[in-house]
């Protein structure tokens, strides 16, 4: 039995007794104005991999800051582990520390280094230790936020678009390596993306959010390791993109 059969296992008996995230009612607005989040449902059952899409205004950034705890919920109920933490689609680094610096920023305990280190092999860093920030490349940036964000070892995983701004060719191993890293954490995570193909390749789920509300909680069944020659695959792709208003011709 490959590592991947094993987690599918384990995952399917945690997914049918523990939510890891619970949001319930939840509505925001904004000085007064319409609802960004109009009367929101989503859970996110405990090792699941959902993806958020939606046109740009549907609400998924208001949705990831409120999950991350840096909106307030005025109207309905956000239920989330107390282990979280989110990639943004900037790096986010200090220039004036060095990479391991970064990985363990805000953390104490005197195997702070052997703890980067360690996060940092994981990530294909390690060579990149005491590197200076400026010094990387943009993938190599987001390695080392994705280290920043496991070495807390959280139970919830936000991404949000942290592929966006890197080339092609980058993105598909960025893509590869998270694959990997939730498979080894089997943390919960909640991906935003505007990309149908990467929903696809990564996500049980695809939740589409249109006008603060879920238009569609799409199952992904495929088997993994995915493959874009896999028919279901294609037929998955019609359907977000028809939930998005695209009709692929």
């Amino acid at each position: 039995m490959t590592q991947l059969d094993r987690l599918e296992r384990s995952k399917t008996k945690i997914h049918e007794t523990e939510a890891r995230v619970v949001v319930q009612g939840l509505t925001r607005r904004f000085a007064g104005g319409p609802a960004v989040l109009d009367s929101l449902d989503l859970t996110i059952k405990a090792g699941e991999f959902v993806a958020l899409l939606g046109h740009s205004g549907s609400g998924k950034s208001t949705l990831l800051r409120t999950l991350a705890g840096l909106d307030p919920v005025t109207e309905g109920s956000v239920v989330c582990p107390a282990e979280v933490s989110v990639v943004f689609q900037e790096s986010r680094l200090l220039p004036w520390k060095r990479v391991w610096e970064n990985t363990v920023l805000g953390q104490s305990g005197t195997d702070r280094r052997e703890r980067a280190s360690t996060v940092l092999k994981e990530v294909g860093l390690s060579h990149r230790l005491d590197a200076w920030p400026l010094t990387l490349s943009g993938g190599e940036a987001q390695r080392a936020a994705l280290a920043r964000a496991l070495v807390r070892e959280p139970s919830f995983l936000m991404l949000d678009e942290p592929f966006a701004a890197l080339d092609a060719l980058t993105r598909l191993k960025m893509q590869h390596l998270v694959s990997e890293l939730w498979i080894h954490h089997q943390c919960s995570v909640l991906l935003v993306t505007h990309d149908v193909d990467e929903a696809l390749l990564l996500a049980d789920r695809a939740v589409v959010l249109d006008r603060g509300r879920i238009h569609m909680d799409l199952p992904i069944p495929m088997e993994r390791p995915r493959r874009h020659a896999d028919p279901q695959f294609e037929r998955l792709r019609s359907t977000l993109l028809g939930a998005l208003g695209v009709h692929d011709g």
